[in-house]
């Protein structure tokens, strides 16, 4: 049996440290760049799809500072002693210096890390933009075909245009603290426009500070337009309307009220065929991703285009060629007819679910 067949046999069918090892072990294979290494990511993927897609995946996100880990530990907890598996992906910023991540959202987790229905999964972003790393999603589907019927992704410290999560899970949820802003503030387009759930974590250091707070970001939500949708009327009960609610995950307190807005939105969004709609979205997505990447990496290995970089970026920095006109002789050399054959673009790791 190979290695990948150990794998795949371990996250489906294994339990306890050997499961946790299998997961482990299959999402390195995914992170990894090695082009063999992603033809036995591709079989791993193909072998996992059918025992996938019917976890929660839940986005988190949120500003430095905001109490991330504290909530995620705190509701995980909370799930896992109501008969729940939770799986947690958690983003780490990467160093633009030196590439490294400290990842230390695990640490943070202490009771949650340790514990056997729970399983925590700290990446570095690699420099990738929206606040979660490269291989979120495929991590995401093997945690799934483990059996862990709760997934939640927890990004880096984000601003307002880090919004990548919100197009691969079900449900997006931002994290604010009490006094986060005034009402301008609250009303500025990107991520808050994306929130199905809106908390107001830490909201026992200033009880005033988190009511004024959650009244102006209900507000805002309202003056957003509900997602800029034109059906999200309010007298619709068909439709999801994002709530902004007040916790404390310190102390506990809110995590039931917060559960049962989720389950609220989930039986909802089943019902309307919402959620089938936007998972069909985010694998639409994914595959485009996946192309977007592999196209760059064979223009990048094309042996032209290798040739011609060197000179051209040369004389770019230098000032002697503008950086467009560069770039689309580099592409014309990239398409050119007749040109030496571009490699065989690497099929992307992944499939969508």
């Amino acid at each position: 049996m190979t290695d990948t067949a150990r794998w795949i046999e371990g996250v489906l069918h294994g339990s306890g440290a050997v499961q946790r090892r299998a997961i482990a072990k299959a999402i390195t294979l995914l992170e990894s760049t090695r082009p063999d290494h992603r033809r036995e990511a591709d079989a791993l993927l193909n072998a996992l799809l059918p025992h996938s897609g019917r976890s929660l995946r839940l986005g988190l996100s949120g500003v430095p500072g905001v109490g991330k880990s504290t909530f995620i530990e705190a509701l995980g907890l909370y799930l896992i002693e109501r008969g729940h598996r939770v799986a947690v992906l958690a983003v780490d910023p990467s160093s633009s210096v030196s590439g490294g991540s400290i990842l230390g959202d695990k640490t943070r987790m202490e009771k949650l890390s340790v514990h056997e229905r729970a399983y925590i999964r700290p990446s570095p972003s690699g420099g990738t933009l929206g606040g979660v790393a490269a291989k979120t999603r495929e991590a995401m589907l093997v945690c799934e075909a483990a059996g862990y019927d709760i997934v939640i992704v927890e990004t880096v410290g984000v601003g307002q245009s880090e919004t990548a999560v919100a197009d691969m899970t079900d449900l997006f949820c931002v994290l604010q603290l009490p006094n986060a802003g005034d009402d301008l503030q609250a009303i500025k387009k990107g991520i808050m426009e994306l929130a199905d759930l809106v908390v107001i974590n830490k909201a026992d250091l200033d009880p005033d500070a988190a009511t004024r707070a959650q009244a102006q970001i209900t507000s805002a939500l309202r003056l957003l337009g509900l997602h800029g949708r034109p059906d999200t009327a309010h007298h619709d009960a068909t439709v999801w309307h994002p709530r902004v609610l007040q916790v404390s995950a310190l102390a506990g307190e809110g995590l039931a009220a917060f559960w049962q807005a989720v389950e609220e939105y989930r039986q909802l969004q089943t019902a309307n065929g919402r959620l089938a709609a936007r998972r069909q979205r985010q694998a639409r997505a994914w595959m485009w991703e996946r192309i977007d990447s592999g196209l760059r990496e064979a223009f990048a290995q094309h042996p032209v285009v290798r040739e011609r970089l060197p000179a051209l970026t040369d004389a770019v920095l230098q000032g002697r060629e503008v950086p467009s006109v560069a770039a689309r002789t580099l592409l014309q050399a990239f398409l050119a007819p007749g040109a030496d054959t571009p490699p065989a673009v690497a099929t992307p790791t992944g499939a969508p679910c």
